[in-house]
């Protein structure tokens, strides 16, 4: 990181915000800049000092107070004065120096700050599945708006940049309020239980709207042409810099520099870069990561839910009740009211019975065990334990067939290479491996740029060139095709296949 100068100058503007009249000082900043939100920019000594009186916390204040924090606001760049000299009467007025007040851009700044972070925790932060599909559309533009007139131009890439970033800023404030430790506590309650089915339901419309236009964002970004993307980013420039402002000095060349990295920032955001993911898969990971979290702490508030209930009494009462049970015959009664089915299950079968007898019960006779098992797919049967068993003869025979198979598919290879060359129009019927042997060498030779690549055994080879588009045959015993008459190179001094 490159410190630059105006980076180690201390801040005037914002001195006001901790020092010892900053109770003074604040609220005069706030009059000026709800004022300049009316859009009324000059204020005179005598309007702030009203509105302030009107305060019960200025009862006290006097006007030179007012002319003493307007002096020092003054001093530290926070306001910008002009004297009026249109009400001037007399020499006498004109030496007074009636002033009026404007509010510096810098102080608007700062003041726009502190009123965003007075309202962070009133207003919170949301995900916008909205503005995905509106930088896609946007996106999708790319080729027509590049030849629109420079305010066309610049009007499309405000958008397409303030949808990105309130995109991007929303997206980290809310995981982060999902992440923090208020949230922690809050997803440990049983009341979050009635607030968790809303809160999954507004997480999955996200990931569904990651899942249907970043893979179309990508796709975009991936097409356009570098150059329709270079004159749109200079048109974008051109235009900023044209744009007439007081006391600036514009520098094209740090304007195209910001514009260019905010593309960039955009383009790794969505397509990644060198390889490396995507910051919106990483989005689409850790919204799955927060939903998986939310089902995990929904089930064990569930867990610990039922774990307090506390049966014990019930208990008492029913043994109470089997005690005072004056036979064998009113207890089985009181059992099958007690433990029996509502709605019992009749099993039919060939039941065997030791006797014939009419009178016998079937608390007398033996029961018939039937062995239900779940109607469900996933059910399966426990595995029977045993003892671990010594296979170590099977796979060492296993090892040395293995051996013995790739030591003849080498050779087999090798046999259809001819002087350290592989011509696939003079390749005979070969087997479907060795085709599929030949083609993945190519495909991965292709894939570089010098057309070089390697072998698993570490021979290295090249494709070679050749001006002709030739087209030959490969024979091969479960069909043929038609492919370009490539020839691969096996250089010598390697390793051999």
């Amino acid at each position: 990181m490159k410190i630059q100068e105006k980076m180690r100058k201390p801040v005037l503007e914002a001195k006001y915000l901790n020092v010892e009249n900053t109770d003074r000082y604040r609220p005069i900043i706030r009059l000026f800049y709800l004022k300049y939100e009316k859009l009324k920019y000059w204020l005179y000594q005598e309007e702030v000092f009203e509105e302030l009186k009107e305060d019960p916390y200025f009862a006290d204040y006097t006007m030179e107070q007012c002319q003493q924090d307007l002096t020092a606001l003054t001093s530290w760049g926070n306001l910008v004065t002009i004297q009026d000299t249109r009400k001037a009467a007399t020499i006498e007025e004109f030496k007074n120096k009636k002033f009026r007040y404007q509010l510096s851009e810098t102080a608007v700044e700062i003041e726009r700050m502190i009123v965003r972070i007075e309202n962070l925790f009133i207003e919170g932060s949301s995900l916008e599945p909205t503005l995905l599909e509106r930088i896609r559309i946007n996106l999708g533009k790319l080729e027509e708006i590049s030849v629109k007139e420079d305010e066309n131009i610049h009007a499309w890439w405000n958008d397409l940049n303030n949808d990105f970033i309130r995109l991007n800023q929303n997206y980290q404030d809310y995981m982060r309020e999902l992440n923090s430790v208020k949230a922690e506590e809050m997803m440990r309650t049983r009341e979050f239980l009635l607030f968790k089915d809303r809160l999954m339901d507004y997480l999955r419309s996200f990931v569904k709207s990651l899942q249907v236009n970043v893979t179309a964002i990508e796709q975009e970004l991936k097409n356009v042409q570098e150059k329709t993307v270079k004159d749109i980013l200079q048109k974008v420039t051109a235009y900023e810099c044209s744009i007439p402002r007081i006391d600036v000095e514009m520098d094209e060349q740090l304007i195209y520099e910001k514009i260019n990295g905010r593309w960039e920032s955009m383009v790794e955001w969505f397509a990644g870069r060198d390889g490396q993911e995507s910051e919106a898969g990483k989005v689409f990971d850790t919204t799955n990561e927060i939903i998986r979290k939310i089902t995990r702490y929904a089930a064990r508030i569930s867990e610990m839910s039922n774990q307090g209930s506390n049966r014990r009494e019930e208990y008492k009462k029913v043994a109470q009740m089997f005690a005072k049970c004056r036979n064998i015959s009113e207890a089985h009664r009181l059992a099958a009211v007690v433990f029996g089915m509502e709605k019992p299950l009749h099993l039919k079968g060939s039941m065997a019975r030791e006797t014939d007898s009419i009178n016998s019960g079937v608390y007398e006779e033996k029961p018939y065990v039937v062995t239900v098992t779940p109607r469900v797919r996933t059910y399966r049967e426990k595995a029977k334990r045993s003892g671990i068993t010594d296979h170590s003869k099977e796979k060492e025979a296993m090892r040395r067939a293995e051996i013995q198979r790739l030591k003849k598919e080498r050779k087999l290879l090798r046999s259809y290479i001819k002087n350290g060359r592989l011509e696939f129009a003079d390749l005979p019927v070969i087997e479907p491996y060795v085709r599929d042997m030949f083609l993945l060498w190519l495909s991965k030779a292709l894939e570089k740029k010098n057309h070089r690549a390697k072998t698993e055994d570490g021979q290295m080879y090249y494709i070679e060139e050749t001006d002709a588009k030739e087209y030959c045959t490969l024979k091969c015993t479960d069909g043929e095709f038609q492919m370009p008459c490539y020839t691969m190179v096996f250089e010598e001094g390697e390793q051999e296949i």
